[in-house]
């Protein structure tokens, strides 16, 4: 076993490749790039090296020591124009502040395919990193902090991805900026173990199908996991810690799994579906809302079973004439609200559940009429709704209320993150975000 470093440093260099070192300066890693081979590998050494720079040949670039790549505010800092392309281990800043342009710390650009993106530093670019129209990217394990404009709508997305079929984006760091991740017209994608803090979305989904999101853990954003116009994503076992709007949206999206996620701590909607049809929502836990589960503008055919809705100040917000189920094959959900009963001990409460009633339809339409929340006329309908159910006007039925909540357990350290970002909202200026304003996406 003592020559398998040796095996695998043969195996990372190409037959007939030569590994070159370069000197910072100006031009050197453009003058490197010109002189080199398909296959050689350019070693950067300390300092900084000045950009913009563009790779259209396939290469290694990877840092000895500390090696920055400056754009010095001019357009995109590395331009990636050819196939098999890997960048690793560099600090990449400087970018020009185009968003006509897409001025990036790294730009993946439809000739190039393959390119894998590793271990980088990309600190104060407009965006971090952008794959466009790259297929089969792979963008793994980078920091990356953007610009902290006051307006976020001004700032960059973290990573772009646009028309990129086989992006992999996973297990990256990625704070300030506008988006954690945009992905926009693409497919086939995997979004995973991310970490997301201190944005606007954390990742934000538009017109992307058959791909997944999981294992990602969003802190302190103004919305979690949006998305949007897409159809057959897998979004699973992702965390929305102590974000600002939503934790999960559902906006004209069909056809998704969402399961095992946790959305917890002041958010004001924990899940927000909206015109969203033949989703399958299982095994969530929505904890410490304004409101649970927002449910409203026809969404149609969902599947709502096994999720655990506690302590909201709403647990569901429907307004609607016609009943709709939430339980799948004689299983419900758990309801920190209801007063349930299991005399066969099969987990299953003996009494049905509506988590709203007409006093909450009008509550919701007629918001002034919170004044007269405790008034004993309002507790005498909802005295006589409870005991008279006929007199109901439609809504959310649960028929097989569960009587244990599913648990999502929280690392310690991810514990220490959202305990830092708790009390963020109360301070601050925010209002260039309305995450329901789909014209301000």
């Amino acid at each position: 076993m003592r020559f398998l470093p040796l095996i695998l440093s043969l195996m990372a260099v190409p037959a007939g490749a030569e590994e070159v070192r370069v000197v910072a300066g100006v031009d050197s890693l453009q003058d490197a790039i010109a002189g080199s081979l398909p296959g050689d590998v350019l070693i950067l050494g300390d300092g900084t090296h000045v950009g913009p720079v563009t790779i259209d040949r396939p290469l290694t670039i990877r840092a000895e020591g500390e090696a920055v790549v400056d754009g010095r505010g001019q357009g995109t800092v590395l331009t990636i124009a050819d196939d098999d392309v890997v960048v690793r281990g560099l600090s990449v800043t400087g970018s020009g502040k185009s968003h006509e342009h897409i001025d990036s710390g790294i730009k993946i650009t439809k000739e190039a395919d393959r390119a894998l993106i590793e271990g980088n530093r990309l600190i104060g670019n407009l965006y971090g990193i952008d794959v466009h129209g790259g297929r089969d990217a792979v963008v793994r394990g980078n920091v990356i902090e953007g610009t902290q404009n006051h307006r976020m709508n001004e700032r960059g997305n973290g990573v772009y991805v646009w028309n990129a079929p086989g992006a992999v984006i996973e297990g990256n760091d990625i704070r300030y900026g506008r988006d954690g991740i945009f992905t926009n017209t693409s497919k086939d994608g995997i979004y995973r173990d991310n970490l997301l803090r201190d944005l606007r979305f954390a990742i934000h989904y538009m017109y992307t199908n058959n791909s997944e999101v999981s294992g990602n853990i969003s802190i302190g954003n103004h919305l979690g996991y949006a998305i949007m116009f897409s159809n057959r994503v897998v979004v699973q076992n992702n965390m929305s810690l102590g974000d600002r709007g939503h934790g999960i949206m559902l906006n004209y999206a069909n056809n998704a799994d969402v399961s095992g996620n946790l959305v917890r701590g002041g958010t004001e909607k924990c899940t927000f579906i909206y015109n969203a049809h033949k989703n399958l929502i299982y095994d969530n836990r929505f904890e410490g809302c304004d409101i649970g589960i927002h449910f409203t503008a026809g969404s149609e055919r969902n599947v709502l079973t096994g999720n655990a809705v506690l302590g909201n100040r709403n647990q569901v917000k429907y307004v609607g004439t016609k009943d709709v189920e939430w339980s799948f094959d004689g299983r419900g959900n758990f309801w920190s609200d209801h007063p349930a009963y299991d005399l066969n001990a099969d987990g299953i409460a003996d009494s049905a559940f509506r988590p709203n009633d007409l006093m909450d339809h009008i509550l919701w339409s007629q918001p002034a009429a919170a004044l007269l929340t405790g008034a004993p006329a309002v507790q005498l309908i909802r005295w006589s709704q409870a005991s008279f159910p006929a007199t109901l006007p439609g809504g959310v039925v649960d028929s097989h209320p569960l009587m244990t909540p599913v648990n999502i357990p929280v690392s310690d350290d991810v514990a220490a993150m959202e305990a830092a970002a708790a009390e963020r909202w109360k301070t601050g200026d925010h209002d260039d975000i309305d995450v329901e304003n789909l014209a301000s996406h």
